[in-house]
């Protein structure tokens, strides 16, 4: 019992030795989108649009966690009165990855998925509408990583955000008692500085 113990002690801190810090600055897409906010008249939401943003992780052999921010300008742009309009994202999440050694020289694949919020901001024509509240919201999505050198790599990534739930009350939604919704998809690609 004791010796089983020690081993497993042991093991886990060489695996705990071997974790490492990244930093992910991306650029991507997001896509697939949808909501009940009156601001999306045109579809825009479900358009293609460009989306910048940076991830920091601790990975271990098999097991991460990682903080996600995102940023989508022109989020809600039509030609409907709105004047300007973006969509944050700010999640933390749980990483699940093949483990280090069945992957060292080849890519690794790995599931993502944590909660966190979505802000969209717009204004429309003469300030008539405004709307700038965070959503409570939800990720889950998978990707693969590559080593390029030790200390730099490369990631894909695919995930979808979901608002969970927003006020009954809140300006800008459709009145189906739900408040507002949105969720989409996002592609993206990532250069990992590791230390």
């Amino acid at each position: 019992m004791r010796l089983g113990l020690l081993v497993a002690l042991v093991l886990g801190l060489a695996a705990e030795a071997r974790a490492e810090w990244q930093v992910k600055p991306f650029v991507g897409l997001t896509f697939g989108g949808s909501t009940n906010l009156n601001f999306d008249l045109n579809g825009a939401l479900g358009k293609r649009k460009a989306v910048v943003g940076i991830a920091v992780m601790h990975i271990g052999e098999i097991f991460g966690f990682e903080g996600d921010l995102g940023y989508r300008a022109g989020f809600f742009e039509t030609r409907s009165g709105i004047l300007n309009s973006s969509l944050t994202t700010l999640t933390g999440n749980v990483i699940v990855a093949l483990p280090r050694r069945m992957s060292e020289y080849t890519l690794r694949p790995y599931f993502v998925g944590g909660a966190g919020m979505i802000r969209p901001s717009t204004t429309t024509f003469a300030n008539v509408l405004e709307l700038s509240k965070p959503l409570v919201a939800i990720d889950v999505g998978g990707g693969v990583s590559g080593n390029l050198t030790r200390s730099l790599g490369v990631s894909w990534d695919l995930r979808r955000f979901q608002s969970i739930r927003g006020s009954t009350a809140d300006l800008g939604s459709t009145d189906d008692g739900l408040g507002q919704r949105i969720s989409f998809w996002r592609a993206n690609m990532a250069l990992a500085i590791r230390f």
